[in-house]
């Protein structure tokens, strides 16, 4: 019976096995070459500004916030939309109502950054 898992764990040896040697390849193969340069911070090429104990301004945390917020509705919403002839068929409005539901909870979220300025790009 254990025979039936044997091209299972082949491929998960094979899988971890790439992907050790991937990860280390470029550290076994590549130039080592270091230098001041190289190891200093990169931010778009710009010098560092400041430590990194520097405030973030709370309109980073609200974009990101936005952005979560859309893409998981996006994720979620489009997939019930293509097949929602097909789940109303089979489960009548409780499938219309759970979504609704679900959406009311991430509405939540746009109103928390509407309130807190999210939605202004001043």
């Amino acid at each position: 019976m254990l025979e039936t898992y044997l091209p299972i764990l082949l491929t998960f040896a094979a899988a971890v096995g790439f992907a050790v040697v991937a990860t280390f390849s470029s550290e076994w193969f590549g130039p080592q070459t270091p230098n001041p340069e190289k190891h200093s911070t990169y931010e778009s090429g710009v010098k560092p500004l400041g430590t990194t104990k520097d405030r973030v301004s709370i309109k980073y945390y609200m974009v990101a916030m936005l952005f979560i917020i859309f893409d998981l509705e996006v994720v979620f919403v489009y997939p019930w939309a293509t097949e929602f002839g097909t789940l109303f068929g089979e489960h009548g409005v409780a499938a219309f109502w759970s979504m609704m539901i679900f959406l009311i909870v991430f509405e939540f979220g746009y109103l928390y950054a509407y309130k807190k300025g999210g939605f202004k790009w001043a």
